[in-house]
């Protein structure tokens, strides 16, 4: 019998906090706990949150999480920290923070991002300069806001952190990045590994705002053991080692086993992303492919779309039905839903590259207009943005035998079979679909094993703690793949005619 491992898996997103509890000897997940956060948002594109509560909704989830696994605390070796990517936390000299993190979905600061890529020489200057080009989601031009909304503010800046760089400053009183989650900031090169900093020199020359960035680690290294008093808050182990954690991404990455070439990984959350695993920085010519770092030692090329969970909502409220209702209208609609298709950008949107977009609906008849059609065509909208980004993925030499689903529309089996038909690859879902808080644990064990002295490989503890579901594997049909394609051609031309 195998002496347990415990490890503390946390997922701080927009919506709340995640924490597992895995034990990584067995690679059981033993028990969930989580939290909710609110959100400041403004008709001006702001979106916020109260770094406070983030604190509070870590502990909760935490105490839930060992409740549920029943397991004293104290036998907790490691905690890995996922964070929501792109949130800018700033800190003052006595550790305070200054003002709400904004976060990735914030789009106030578009006319600060629009000056920054304009200096960097347009996205081909961008592209060439970081690997990346710079979105208006991007933490550097939330500095560059801060510097003009807020001087005052920004002259007492002495810590700038990523949301998981804060926890984990939280968890142990130190400053540090890995090069993941540094790589959705906007002023890091993804190619070289380093902070840009003359960028941010370009911003402020004193040379301050670089002096404030944290320190970079490995993704296999520990950022320190836990503070006493933090450790007693949680219920935890004193002597647990914090690991360099990761973008949610990154974490999510890790967590449906995709740390090697031939796995994509796809989330159906609030928005949607699309990525696998490379081991070199083949940085894609087109400006929507982020080709980030991953937390597991190579890159992550990957897209977003903004609209996914977040517009299948809005029409399931429009129509006052729940999810259970909203799926058995979904299946009753044809593939193609009768001619219906709808541009679901109602917050804008990334890829297709549309930041000024609105939703539309379009092929509309005088007996095509019906319920089901109307969740078919939202549902086959979002999902052709992900088909889009695939394709992008694949032109820059990804290769896809299959795709691993994650995120609340995975649950759908009728999301399944529209994902598979779409892509024309077979889709699955893991069992943990808590798949970024999953991979922070097991990036915690990773880093401990290092830690201790023992070459642990992280393949062998995804093998272990990585679990596929069968049941939920679905296969494409030919005809509805057919069917899908044609719909698809469609959703590309009214998108042209944008």
């Amino acid at each position: 019998m195998t002496t347990p491992r415990h490890f503390l898996g946390i997922d701080c997103g927009t919506q709340g906090t995640k924490a597992i509890i895995l034990d990584a000897a067995s690679g059981e997940v033993l028990g969930q706990g989580a939290a909710g956060h609110s959100l400041i948002s403004g008709a001006n594109g702001r979106r916020e949150q109260d770094t406070h509560q983030w604190l509070e909704a870590f502990a909760t989830a935490t105490r839930r999480a060992l409740l549920a696994a029943k397991i004293d605390g104290r036998s907790i070796l490691g905690i890995g920290v996922s964070g929501q990517q792109h949130g800018l936390v700033l800190l003052d000299a006595q550790g305070q923070v200054l003002r709400p993190a904004k976060l990735w979905c914030d789009t106030e600061t578009t006319a600060q991002n629009d000056h920054l890529l304009a200096h960097l020489g347009g996205e081909q200057g961008s592209l060439e300069r970081l690997g990346v080009v710079i979105a208006p989601g991007y933490t550097v031009s939330k500095l560059l806001w801060t510097q003009e909304q807020h001087p005052d503010m920004f002259a007492r800046i002495a810590r700038i952190l990523l949301p998981h760089d804060y926890l984990n400053h939280w968890l142990t009183g130190r400053s540090c990045s890995e090069y993941g989650d540094a790589s959705g900031t906007g002023y890091f090169n993804v190619r070289t590994r380093q902070w840009d900093e003359q960028l941010l020199e370009h911003i402020d020359p004193s040379g301050r705002l670089h002096a404030a960035l944290p320190e970079l680690i490995e993704a296999d290294q520990t950022v320190g053991t836990i503070l006493p008093g933090i450790a007693e808050h949680l219920g935890i182990n004193p002597r647990a080692l914090v690991s360099s954690g990761g973008g949610d991404n990154m974490m999510g990455a890790i967590g449906t086993g995709n740390i090697q070439s031939g796995v994509i990984t796809m989330s159906l959350g609030s928005s949607g992303t699309v990525y696998a695993y490379a081991d070199q920085p083949t940085v894609a010519a087109d400006c929507a492919v982020a080709t980030f770092c991953s937390s597991s030692g190579g890159w992550l090329p990957l897209i977003c779309t903004m609209n996914l969970t977040n517009a299948t909502g809005l029409i399931r409220d429009l129509l006052d039905v729940d999810i259970e209702a909203f799926n058995e209208l979904v299946a009753q609609a044809p593939v193609g839903a009768d001619g219906v298709c709808m541009l679901p950008f109602f917050n804008g949107e990334r890829v297709p590259a549309l930041p000024h977009a609105s939703g539309s609906l379009s092929g509309l008849t005088l007996t095509n207009l019906t319920r089901s059609n109307l969740c078919r065509a939202v549902v086959e909208g979002t999902t052709f943005g992900l088909r889009y980004g695939l394709d992008l993925l694949r032109h820059n030499g990804l290769q896809s035998r299959s795709i691993r689903l994650i995120g609340g529309g995975s649950k759908s089996a009728v999301w399944r079979q529209i994902v598979a038909d779409i892509m024309n690859t077979p889709v699955i879902c893991t069992e943990q679909s808590e798949a970024a808080a999953l991979g922070a644990a097991i990036q915690a064990a990773w880093c401990v094993a290092r830690a201790e002295g023992r070459e642990v490989s992280l393949a062998d503890l995804c093998q272990r703690c990585v679990k596929l579901d069968p049941a939920s594997e679905t296969l494409p049909v030919a005809e509805q793949v057919q069917a899908c394609q044609q719909a698809y051609e469609r959703y590309q031309q009214h998108v042209a005619n944008l």
